[in-house]
């Protein structure tokens, strides 16, 4: 039985489609069971839980064999750092115990040690800590998500701009969230022995410039690039509603990406969604 953290997302809701595709049993664990009624009629068990019920969460991953962690993003207006390691606290211990053949963790470009960096931190610190546990672990870094760009629809609908922290040329790995589920359902379907870092990424790195340039295409309008400067990046994050904790770590996390080039060790796995696809898709969902 495969137990799934994080199912009802872009990447679990991929990764629950690869595995029930391939007839394999699967449990989503989720606070909201009613949005998981497709996965339902496909044959999905669901099991309605908040992750910090540490006990209940405990029963649901003992009674699995291989684990997909994803540890869900905090709410913005919070102080994100601050509750993602408090969420990935009650995962951690809700694992305590269990004997599972393996884990899957669903971490991010870049993921490195240090305090008040976002994610990057976070993920690092939930790599290291599974990392020391008795289970085999694999651990997949994923590109910057496609479904990132999602909000700029509105702006490049109405403005026709994509604002961006990045230069408009400065391109960098992105992936759309259905391919890094398809590489994580090959990954939770390998031989459980530990298998170390692995990493998935788009067919090609794309830029803001590219991401307007689909946007325009599926739209049929002109759409531009328009970097926000580094000076106003916090407070373009307050105006988006997060609280000053988290602007300042989203600052830091834009920052890194910026300017730390991430190479990593292995060739990576190359997802088959283009952006032009990925946004395109985007449009004609919003349509109907």
């Amino acid at each position: 039985m495969h137990i799934i953290l994080g199912a009802t997302g872009h990447v679990g809701s991929a990764l629950t489609q690869a595995l029930l595709a391939q007839n394999q049993p699967v449990t989503l664990v989720t606070r909201d069971a009613r949005k998981t009624r497709a996965q339902q009629d496909k044959g999905a068990r669901v099991a309605e839980v908040n992750i910090f019920d540490t006990a209940a969460l405990h029963r649901v991953i003992a009674g699995g064999t291989r684990l997909f962690v994803l540890n869900p993003p905090a709410a913005p207006s919070t102080d994100t750092v601050a509750e993602e390691h408090r969420s990935l606290r009650a995962i951690l211990a809700a694992i305590e115990g269990c004997k599972l053949e393996k884990i899957v963790a669903a971490s991010t470009y870049g993921a490195q040690p240090g305090e008040g960096i976002g994610d990057l931190g976070v993920l690092y610190d939930m790599e290291q800590a599974l990392a020391a546990g008795p289970a085999p672990l694999s651990v997949q870094r994923a590109a910057y998500y496609m479904s990132n760009w999602d909000a700029s629809l509105e702006t490049a609908r109405t403005e026709g701009k994509v604002h961006s922290m990045y230069p408009p040329d400065f391109k960098l790995p992105m992936v759309a969230p259905h391919d890094i589920g398809e590489a994580a359902a090959k990954l939770m379907l390998a031989p459980p022995e530990a298998s170390g870092l692995h990493h998935v990424e788009g067919p090609k790195p794309y830029s803001p410039a590219d991401v307007a340039a689909a946007f325009a295409a599926a739209l049929g309008r002109p759409v531009e690039a328009v970097q926000t400067p580094p000076a106003q990046w916090e407070q373009a994050f307050r105006a988006m509603g997060f609280s000053e904790p988290a602007a300042k770590s989203y600052v830091e996390m834009t920052r890194l990406t910026l300017e730390e080039a991430y190479e990593p060790a292995h060739a990576p796995k190359r997802g088959a969604v283009s952006m032009d696809a990925y946004i395109a898709a985007l449009v004609k969902k919003s349509s109907n």
